[in-house]
């Protein structure tokens, strides 16, 4: 009798670890949005030189309520962590060992989006425009409410750091700084324009967006139109 009870604590115990264990690599995400969207497939062709991107790059935190394009959704997206190669999974962006330890995230006033990379598809993974919630655990900063847009840049430590121990969080570290870059030029190229934000409170980000268990928020990137007012 002891045995079988302790067989039956065990099982559950191993299957609460295999579940906190998927939603840490964020395999959940797709399966538990209530609407997927297919995006459309990134245009390549340059409109914009390289150098005059770089040129016209600017922080800007006051945005018109104009909305996004789903084109222009999925062109940000693509930038960030756009599947380059299909065969290998290779990305827009390097990634140590190629781990690809980000994950994306849209916030807009539908509600909370996942982004997929390989089926460059989005998944409504919470219903409702949290926004102003985000903005109050980035200490207020009016930018993330009034834009249309906002990216979240998640990370999976584990993912990178099983292989390269504490060095692996600088890797990541550095790959989001490469993805964060890639956006913003893109904002560029699609006549947009965006502010990179990194003062929050981490918890409370994690609280708002639902964020699965072992994903930390490390970016949030607010994009939208600029406001003629200012």
């Amino acid at each position: 009798m002891i045995k079988s009870i302790w067989r039956i604590k065990h099982m559950r115990n191993f299957r609460l670890l295999i579940i906190f264990t998927l939603l840490s690599i964020g395999v959940f995400q797709g399966a538990v949005g209530m609407e997927i969207v297919q995006l459309s497939k990134p245009v390549i062709s340059l409109s914009i030189r390289l150098n005059e991107a770089l040129l016209k790059r600017r922080s800007v935190r006051h945005f018109s309520n104009k909305p996004l394009t789903k084109t222009q959704i999925s062109q940000l997206l693509w930038a960030a962590q756009g599947v380059t190669q299909s065969a290998y999974g290779f990305r827009t962006t390097p990634s140590a060992g190629a781990l690809y330890p980000l994950e994306l995230y849209v916030v807009d006033h539908h509600g909370v989006w996942h982004y997929v990379p390989k089926q460059h598809e989005i998944a409504l993974i919470l219903n409702g425009d949290v926004r102003n919630k985000l903005s109050d655990a980035a200490l207020g900063q009016s930018a993330i409410e009034k834009a249309p847009v906002d990216i979240v840049i998640a990370v999976v430590y584990k993912r990178t750091t099983s292989k390269y121990g504490r060095r692996g969080i600088r890797y990541v570290h550095m790959e989001a700084g490469h993805a964060a870059q890639n956006i913003l030029l893109e904002t560029i190229n699609l006549k947009l324009d965006a502010v990179s934000i990194g003062a929050f409170h981490d918890r409370k980000v994690r609280k708002v967006l639902h964020l699965p268990y072992g994903q930390d928020p490390l970016y949030i990137i607010s994009v939208g139109h600029k406001s003629k007012k200012h």
